[in-house]
């Protein structure tokens, strides 16, 4: 549970990635681990997407004194913190194989703050009780920059097939609070500060520690 994660969006392949960009970022102060992850349900059309799409994410885990580098033509790098409240969910002892990527932001910066109730107490807190199969932790963070996107929900899956274990969820959230049209189904899905920047999952491809 390192204090920040440094992602990488690109549209290379695994092996290129390995070889040609992880050694430069790992040799950045401050990074403990690399990940790189495979897009497992890329140009999704069931959730909106403000940002550009791509094929493979690269996950640092970085402490407190690292600085964001410098990304090199095709790359587009994001550096986020953790928040002072705590993940939800489980720790279930096995390896994290897959991922789903949240990324939003509140449409007024002075939304912020709403905006996190409502992912923490809300939104989030059913979906960690849901108990949904795969589903492990759902940490939160925050950009470092306080721009757009402003905030990332990890949620780590000990399952590499993520897109599966993703569809498995709402209807098991419906059990527990109602059908989507219900005011309950509602409120949970959506708040008036929301805007979806990304949403999707990821397969595990390789990992390097520092």
């Amino acid at each position: 549970m390192t204090p920040g994660l440094y992602l990488e969006m690109s549209e290379v392949s695994g092996d290129e990635y390995a070889e040609t960009r992880v050694p430069d970022v790992l040799t950045h102060g401050g990074v403990a681990r690399a990940t790189w992850w495979e897009n497992a349900c890329r140009d999704r059309t069931d959730l909106p997407r403000k940002l550009p799409e791509f094929s493979l994410l690269g996950v640092y885990e970085v402490g407190g004194a690292f600085t964001a580098p410098s990304t090199p033509d095709g790359i587009t790098g994001q550096y986020f913190v953790r928040t002072p409240r705590p993940g939800q969910g489980c720790l279930t002892g096995r390896p994290t194989l897959g991922l789903m990527l949240v990324l939003i932001s509140p449409r007024r910066p002075e939304q912020a703050q709403a905006l996190r109730d409502w992912a923490d107490f809300v939104h989030i807190r059913h979906i960690a009780e849901a108990g949904v199969p795969g589903y492990s932790m759902i940490t939160p963070y925050e950009n470092v920059t306080g721009g757009d996107p402003r905030f990332m929900h990890f949620y780590e899956m000990d399952t590499d097939d993520a897109e599966g274990a993703f569809r498995t969820m709402t209807p098991l959230v419906s059990d527990r609070i109602g059908q989507p049209g219900t005011a309950a189904w509602d409120a949970w899905a959506n708040t008036p500060e929301l805007r979806i920047m990304y949403v999707n999952t990821f397969r595990r491809v390789g990992e390097r520690p520092a």
